[in-house]
C-alpha cells in the first residue's frame, strides 16, 4: 500500500497549524512549524486566496492527514459515518477517534499515531487481553486496551509513557499506568478530537 514517505513536517507546514505527527519533537522549539510557519516550497510565503473548494478540501486534507489515513481509507471512514444514524460529521470525528491506532496513542502508549500504528501492526497490542493487530479496528465502551504481558517491562515502553504525561488522557478513557492498560469509559464527542476542524464542511465537500 503507498504511503507518504516524505518528511511529516511539510505536512503540519502545509496545513498551517501543528497536527503533531512527530511525537515529542511537535512541543519543542525544534519544531519546524515554530521556526516557519508558512507553506514548503518556492511560494510558499506568498498569499493564496483559496476557493470555495480549496477551503472545503484544506479541511478535509487536515483531517485525514492528523490520523495517518490515505484518500480510500478516510473516504471508506466518511462512506460509514453516512449510513450510520446520528450527524455525518460527528460520527465521522467518533470513528476516527475509535480507531485503535489512534487510541494507543491517545493513552500514552506511543509518541505518534505512526508510532501506534507501528506498535498494533506488530502485534504488542491487545484488545480484552485478546491481541489485535489491525489498526482500524474501532474499540466499543468497556473495552480494554493494554500491552502484551511481555512487553510491558521494557524500556522504552515506559520511557515512552513517561514523556507523554504532560499530554493527558482524554476524559472518555482511563488509565492505568502501572498496569499500562486504558479502558473506554464512554463513546468520544467533537471536543475530545481536540482538533480544530469543521466537519461540516467535510460533509459538503464529498456531498458535491
Amino acid at each position: 500500500m503507498s504511503r507518504y514517505l516524505g518528511p511529516s513536517c511539510k505536512i503540519c507546514r502545509r496545513e498551517g497549524m501543528k497536527l503533531f505527527l512527530k511525537g515529542t519533537k511537535c512541543t519543542t522549539p525544534k519544531c519546524p512549524i515554530s521556526r516557519r510557519s508558512y507553506a514548503p516550497g518556492q511560494h510558499g510565503k506568498g498569499r493564496v486566496k483559496l476557493s470555495d473548494y480549496g477551503i472545503h478540501l484544506r479541511e478535509k486534507q487536515k483531517l485525514r492527514k492528523t490520523y495517518g489515513l490515505l484518500e480510500g481509507q478516510f473516504r471508506h471512514v466518511f462512506r460509514v459515518a453516512s449510513k450510520s444514524k446520528g450527524v455525518t460529521g460527528a460520527v465521522l470525528l467518533q470513528l476516527l477517534e475509535r480507531r485503535l491506532d489512534n487510541v494507543v496513542f491517545r493513552l500514552g502508549f506511543a509518541l505518534s499515531r505512526s508510532h501506534a500504528r507501528q506498535q498494533v501492526l506488530h502485534g504488542i497490542i491487545t484488545v480484552d487481553d485478546k491481541k489485535v493487530s489491525v489498526p482500524s479496528y474501532i474499540v466499543s465502551v468497556g473495552n480494554r486496551i493494554g500491552i502484551k504481558a511481555k512487553e510491558r517491562n521494557q524500556k522504552v515502553v515506559r520511557d515512552t509513557l513517561e514523556s507523554v504525561k504532560e499530554r493527558g488522557i482524554p476524559s472518555w478513557l482511563s488509565l492505568d499506568s502501572e498496569g499500562l492498560e486504558g479502558r473506554v469509559l464512554r463513546l468520544p464527542e467533537k471536543e475530545d478530537s481536540q482538533i480544530p476542524v469543521n466537519e461540516q464542511l467535510i460533509v459538503e465537500l464529498y456531498s458535491k
